[in-house]
């Protein structure tokens, strides 16, 4: 295919410009006016007017995750499709081992889940124990170069600062990045114990036992732990002002630590927990006060923060009411709700808001949600790129095309949208995964099982 008469936008700026893909799959060559190929047949498309990127690269994902009773409503064929439609040819989803689990077992039934997904795919590994350094090092050699480590949920996931030292350590020797859910887990547990003793039940508690202040301590505690360990780390879903200065403290100390945020922090305020559909805004960290989104954009556009993910983890509204323990009657208190949006079929749009909005550049647009995340996460350059050689993961953007994000207008698997009653102006026109077409104005045409696995490369291993 030759996409032609399109802008092409990348990090370092944006040109008129053709991009030809060869049968292979890759881009094969980047100019102006270049002319179809007179020795086969060479399909053609006019981008005239349009915007030519990379595909989005999603790097944090939850698909078919199990949640106490309920289980997140989009598989990894449901939620690679609308990642399709919404122009993200990439995602990786996070391996959640439970305490007890064979982490290279649970990689095995991730890799079987995943086999069905229409575009290409990688994967974190969650630890929420001690594990030997050998798994650390079967993980590397599967492909698997970035761990997950929770400061937060005590009960289940979180891991204390000695365990999360050591794996730091290990990470540092294998060539790893280290992830990081930041909050203080414990004092969000006794905050939490306090308010249903005292009766404050409904779902605005989420809220205000999960302070802000919590996610920079725990912030600022990562990046200690990283300065001893002399690791590389990155703090996900960061949500709030206080936690971005952590980040740049731990940063101005020589911390080599990576930010990422996630369109709900920029778009969605905690009044939304107070209302009639509260539950369906639930997430972790919370949703913040207005102020937190302000600061977050200037992150973005001055590069204080690096990437912009997704954390997608949807439910049928059904699931959200019967809550973690699955209850005929509903959940009981703030604390069962499930936690969790719908985005990975939005993001881009989302993100493209703020270019129309005049908050960042389309470099930006493109940096935050395409090669940020592929250079983060050793996927560069055959991903987050349109230079010769690397996949030829395309999106014909359509600045002027106006989508409704109504969850019946979208096609993530889940019948509510925290976009609810929101228009956005730029939506993809043409979306290739590795050369080949998988969504088309708006609707997907590609097939499940296209998508391969992303065996990712470690960063360079330190004594």
């Amino acid at each position: 295919m030759l996409i032609k008469g399109g802008i092409v936008v990348d990090a370092a700026g944006e040109r008129q410009g053709d991009v030809r893909v060869g049968p292979d799959g890759r881009v094969v060559e980047v100019g102006e006016d270049l002319q179809p190929a007179a020795a086969r047949t060479e399909a053609v498309h006019d981008a005239t007017g349009k915007l030519v990127i990379p595909g989005g690269v999603d790097p944090h994902t939850h698909m078919n995750l199990p949640i106490g009773a309920v289980r997140v409503s989009d598989d990894f064929a449901s939620g690679s499709r609308a990642a399709a439609i919404g122009g993200t040819t990439s995602f990786i989803d996070y391996v959640t081992v439970a305490r007890g689990e064979d982490p290279m077992g649970t990689v095995e039934k991730w890799r079987e889940w995943a086999e069905p997904s229409a575009v290409d795919w990688g994967l974190h590994l969650t630890f929420t124990e001690v594990v030997p350094d050998s798994v650390v090092a079967a993980g590397v050699a599967a492909g698997i170069t970035s761990f997950k480590l929770y400061l937060a949920y005590p009960d289940r996931l979180e891991v204390d600062d000695g365990t999360a030292l050591r794996l730091m350590q290990t990470a540092r020797r294998e060539g790893a990045l280290v992830t990081l859910h930041c909050e203080n887990g414990l004092a969000i547990e006794e905050l939490r114990r306090q308010a249903v003793e005292a009766g404050r039940l409904a779902v605005a508690e989420h809220a205000t036992t999960r302070p802000p202040v919590l996610e920079a301590e725990a912030v600022q505690r990562a990046g200690a732990l990283a300065e001893v360990a002399g690791t590389a780390i990155y703090v996900v879903h960061v949500s709030s002002a206080d936690a971005l200065e952590a980040v740049l403290s731990a940063r101005g100390r020589g911390v080599d630590i990576t930010a990422e945020t996630c369109p709900q922090y920029l778009y969605l305020d905690v009044s939304m927990l107070s209302g009639p559909d509260g539950a369906d805004f639930c997430c972790t960290p919370p949703l913040r006060e207005p102020h937190h989104a302000v600061r977050l954009w200037e992150g973005l556009a001055s590069g204080e923060i690096q990437t912009v993910a997704t954390d997608h983890c949807p439910f049928w509204r059904a699931d959200r009411r019967a809550g973690v323990a699955g209850r005929a009657g509903g959940f009981a208190d703030f604390t069962e709700v499930p936690g969790g949006l719908p985005g990975i079929e939005t993001r881009l749009a989302l993100l493209y808001e703020g270019v129309t909005s005049g908050r960042i550049t389309r470099s930006d647009w493109v940096r935050l949600s395409c090669e940020g995340p592929a250079k983060a996460f050793g996927l560069w350059p055959e991903k987050g790129w349109l230079g010769v050689g690397a996949d030829a993961d395309v999106v014909v953007w359509d600045p002027g095309r106006q989508q409704r994000l109504d969850a019946d207008a979208l096609d993530m698997a889940t019948d509510h949208s925290p976009y609810a009653g929101r228009v956005v102006t730029g939506w993809p026109e043409l979306v290739l995964s590795r050369g080949r077409v998988v969504a088309r104005d708006g609707r997907f045409v590609g097939e499940p099982g296209w998508g391969r696995y992303l065996a990712r490369r470690p960063l360079a291993r330190m004594p």
